[in-house]
């Protein structure tokens, strides 16, 4: 299984303003129907620069300078990787700088689909069909039950990521220096996470930044559907979690 570097890619201020258009545009073509911001914060990796749940659908956005002037971090494949691994939508949004102002160069959304050049309305592909979330999603939100836990503690997040088969998770800025996370979710009826066959190789892969390692179980719960032994929860459900904090490896 991969490790996980802390991934110190660097965008400069002028991606950051195109960032911030983007984000801004499509909070206003959304019109308040964006349930859940998957990635609404400009730090590495960057598979996507952005990313979103509307109902059962997922889409992961890459911005892109239409006049191709502005370095823009991350790559097509990293956007296609997510995006097929949660079975979601690979869009672009190309901006141009116009009047000193950045904005979409596509009307709408300003969306387009990575593969077919064609306009996306998200909204359009919304459906009522239940739809299971995928090891990513999960993964990714315990990733995100235990950053909101380590920010409420006043911790600072040097680095996450949300692939789960690659570790470790989260790094942050313990008393003594950086600290590294190994998340896993567990889905009910199973209480509790195994901790990862292979954390010798883990440890042996963090310890140039840090010996200090944790791991954390996640439990999760949807609310709305009747799970059994084979079932996942359904995306766009409500999801309840049981989170004990971190435990030192």
């Amino acid at each position: 299984m991969p490790l996980h570097d802390i991934e110190m890619s660097e965008f400069s201020n002028e991606f950051a303003q195109c960032w911030s258009a983007a984000g801004r545009h499509l909070t206003a073509s959304a019109q308040g129907q964006i349930q859940h911001w998957l990635k609404a914060q400009l730090r590495p990796p960057f598979l996507e620069h952005l990313s979103f749940r509307l109902g059962n659908q997922l889409f992961f956005v890459r911005i892109e300078d239409e006049d191709q002037r502005l370095e823009v971090p991350g790559s097509w494949s990293g956007v296609q990787r997510i995006a097929d691994k949660c079975k979601g939508h690979a869009c672009l949004m190309p901006m141009q700088k116009r009047g000193g102002q950045w904005q979409p160069a596509h009307p709408g959304w300003g969306l387009i689909g990575m593969q077919s050049g064609a306009l996306i309305n998200p909204a359009a592909l919304v459906s009522d069909e239940a739809t299971p979330m995928t090891a990513w999603e999960l993964h990714d939100f315990a990733v995100q039950v235990v950053r909101a836990d380590l920010e409420k503690a006043g911790r600072e997040i040097m680095s996450w990521q949300s692939d789960p088969h690659v570790d470790p998770s989260i790094w942050f800025v313990g008393d003594s220096g950086p600290e590294w996370v190994v998340v896993r979710p567990a889905v009910c009826p199973d209480e509790e996470a195994p901790l990862p066959t292979h954390l010798a190789q883990i440890r042996q892969s963090c310890a140039r930044l840090s010996r200090v390692g944790h791991f954390a179980s996640v439990s999760i719960v949807s609310l709305g559907n009747c799970l059994s032994q084979d079932d996942v929860p359904m995306r766009g459900y409500r999801l309840m979690t049981n989170y004990c904090g971190l435990r030192k490896l």
